[in-house]
């Protein structure tokens, strides 16, 4: 039994000896791989005390710091960091030894390290801490960052220089939109001007045109009106020389009418002439009174009555108010035109008539007939001088008494509405309001 017991005793023991060699060498194996991780880390691996005594440095670090390992071993950290920073160093290390954490150091500020020649660098640590043996250590890691600070200034560099741009850019295409605007404000003016000046030359040339158109037609006219008279009263005054004896009394007072008539002819054309000259040159003014409108009808029926055609009638009504304020002359001259044009363009054994509305603030002169009418294409022209239809070529006439009208009437303050149709007769309206009194109006 004893023999078993030491047996047992010796197999034990030979396991044990065998563990604690597999055991020594597996911690042997581990630190030979940490060591060489240590050794061949590209970070500057920087190991200090609780004093900041640098205790171990690996050849990264070293070689970032150009010193040999011995040559720092034993020296405080502060021998890798320039000479102002070392104050405000000593805080932070007693800070971090009170209050010990993973950190990562210069978060907000640039960190600078001195080498062993006294140059300036900047880094990035990063800090570790462990306790071993009761006694603290900091595991300081260290990359240099000129090449990425020389980067980041470089980009920075690039971003001022790029916002510079942009703002240049910014200023020359706001300096470029106002010399745009001004351009476009001076080719806008231009091109207004432009328009200007080809709307007058196109109102130029129309007036032109209708001065022509007007010349022409005058011509025309004046040669016709004026030839016809004159021819008349001429062979009626050649043959009256001729006609001596007394039986042929009726024969000489036949050619003295005619005389007359022509001779009245003429006067109504230099009227018409005369009432233009003055509208022209505004020489006719409207001059407010009041009057009796149904006498004021009765005169210009009664002074109508010698010009009407056999058997023709004017048949006159008067509604509403008696008394209207208003130019009666220049009322009076309206009614006359109209009337007159009413009666030469009916046949005999017609009527034509004449109604006058009186509101008492305005007054309505209707003159309708059923004469020979005025076709669509000349009524869009019949208000212009001297323009005749071309259905009245043989009849006498101006062409001025209907251009004297809506002048007349527009000088009134009013206004007037034409109706016809060929053949079966027309129908015009002229609107005139009350004028207060006594204002003089003047066109």
């Amino acid at each position: 039994m004893q023999h078993l017991f030491s047996g047992i005793i010796v197999v034990l023991t030979t396991l044990a000896v065998l563990y604690v060699k597999r055991l020594y060498r597996s911690i042997e194996s581990d630190e030979r791989q940490v060591n060489a991780l240590f050794d061949h880390a590209t970070e500057g691996i920087v190991l200090t005390n609780s004093k900041g005594i640098i205790v171990l440095i690996n050849p990264a670090a070293a070689a970032l710091f150009r010193y040999e390992r011995e040559e720092l071993l034993g020296k405080t950290i502060e021998a890798l960091i320039p000479g102002r920073f070392h104050k405000a160093h000593l805080d932070y290390r007693k800070d971090f030894y009170h209050h010990p954490s993973n950190r990562t150091m210069g978060q907000g500020r640039d960190l600078y390290a001195r080498t062993k020649d006294g140059g300036e660098f900047p880094v990035e640590v990063s800090l570790s801490y462990y306790n071993h043996k009761n006694e603290s250590y900091v595991i300081a890691f260290v990359v240099d960052i000129t090449a990425r600070k020389k980067s980041e200034l470089e980009t920075l560099n690039q971003k001022k220089q790029l916002e510079r741009i942009t703002d240049a850019m910014k200023k020359l295409n706001a300096e470029l939109e106002t010399k745009v605007e001004q351009r476009t404000l001076i080719l806008r003016e231009a091109l207004q001007e432009l328009e200007k000046s080809q709307l007058e030359l196109n109102e130029a040339l129309n007036k032109e045109k209708e001065l022509n158109e007007i010349k022409s037609r005058f011509v025309s006219m004046a040669s016709h009106e004026f030839r016809t008279p004159l021819s008349t009263v001429l062979s009626s005054a050649s043959l009256i020389s001729k006609y001596k004896l007394s039986e042929e009394q009726g024969k000489r007072d036949k050619h003295i009418n005619r005389i007359k008539d022509s001779v009245k002819h003429l006067n109504e054309l230099l009227e018409d002439f005369l009432s233009l000259g003055k509208l022209e040159e505004g020489r006719i003014n409207a001059v407010s009174a009041p009057f009796n409108v149904k006498d004021f009808m009765e005169e210009v029926v009664d002074e109508m009555k010698s010009l009407l055609k056999f058997n023709q009638s004017i048949q006159a009504e008067h509604e509403g108010e008696d008394i209207f304020i208003s130019d009666k002359r220049l009322l009076k001259n309206i009614l006359i035109n109209l009337l007159g044009n009413a009666i030469k363009f009916s046949s005999e054994n017609s009527a034509v008539w004449l109604q006058i509305k009186n509101s008492g603030e305005s007054m309505e002169l209707i003159v309708r007939d059923e004469g020979i009418g005025i076709s669509e294409e000349d009524q869009q022209h019949l208000f212009s001088s001297f323009y005749r239809g071309k259905n009245v070529v043989n009849i006498e006439g101006t062409g001025l008494g209907l251009h004297i009208v809506k002048r007349y009437a527009e000088l009134l303050q009013g206004d007037i509405q034409l109706e016809s149709k060929l053949q079966e007769g027309t129908r015009i309206t002229v609107t005139a309001p009350a004028l207060t009194e006594p204002d003089d109006l003047s066109i």
